[in-house]
């Protein structure tokens, strides 16, 4: 029997940014729960608060009204991918990966081998001594998820971590996104903007609406795990894309017009 209780528990969430006249109502209310393991990805339109959501939820917002509560033991329960990378450009990709475990005063013997770990698992090694301005942006999003990772989190948050990237490297990145968390079963909340990169990754999608975001439908993918990206060939993937994007579509217009 696992954990009933949710990793990650929002009630009635909102954000308001500014005062007054000037106020813009960014947010909820929201109400979302992440069971352990699970894999959540949330779709939306441009500006309707999906990272200012996963923002509250990495404690670097606070919401202006409801709740979110983050359920673990560890000391640092989460970690944070962003769609801009955040590795640090003064330090090599071992330092970089190993940074986390640094922080966390991990003895230098294990932090070194878990940081020779992840760079095997992400391919790497070669580059273990290299500047990230020396890599290719496929490469440096890499870097962002070893670091991430090799802290062994409890949950993962991640924001839009293949937006820069073209078609086909966010394909493979996605796949080898799939392949970890299956292994690793990290509990995950995954925003984008694609409906086909949260259909392939997500245990469920939640599709919010135009600003203020709030969550207007669910839908659980229907492939057993593991999973495969093979499974962007299916009838039944086409067929869900084609109804959630029935969904956002009217969204979509309402946040252009907004």
């Amino acid at each position: 029997m696992g954990d009933p209780h949710p990793k990650i528990e929002a009630r009635a969430v909102t954000r308001v940014f500014g005062r007054a006249a000037r106020a813009v109502h960014a947010l909820g209310p929201v109400d979302l729960t992440v069971a352990p393991g699970e894999f959540t990805c949330v779709v939306g339109p441009s500006g309707c608060g999906k990272s200012t959501l996963l923002r509250i939820a990495a404690g670097l917002l606070r919401p202006s009204s409801g709740e979110l509560r983050i359920r673990t033991n560890a000391r640092r329960p989460a970690a944070m991918i962003f769609q801009d990378y955040g590795i640090h450009d003064w330090k090599t990709v071992l330092a970089n990966i190993r940074f986390g475990l640094d922080v966390q005063k991990v003895p230098r013997r294990e932090a070194d081998a878990r940081a020779a770990h992840w760079l095997d698992r992400m391919g790497l090694t070669d580059f273990a001594a290299a500047y990230p301005a020396a890599l290719s942006g496929g490469m440096r999003q890499r870097v962002a998820i070893a670091r991430a990772l090799a802290v062994e989190p409890e949950i993962l948050l991640m924001d839009e971590p293949f937006a820069a990237l073209d078609a086909q490297l966010r394909t493979i990145l996605q796949d080898e996104l799939l392949g970890l968390t299956q292994t690793t079963r990290t509990t995950t909340l995954f925003i984008t903007h694609s409906l086909e990169e949260a259909i392939v990754l997500g245990d469920r999608v939640l599709v919010m609406s135009a600003r203020p975001g709030r969550v207007i439908a669910e839908r659980r993918p229907p492939f057993p795990r593991p999973r495969t990206g093979a499974v962007r060939a299916t009838p039944e993937f086409a067929a869900l894309t084609s109804e959630l994007w029935e969904l956002l579509r009217g969204e979509v217009g309402a946040g252009a017009a907004a």
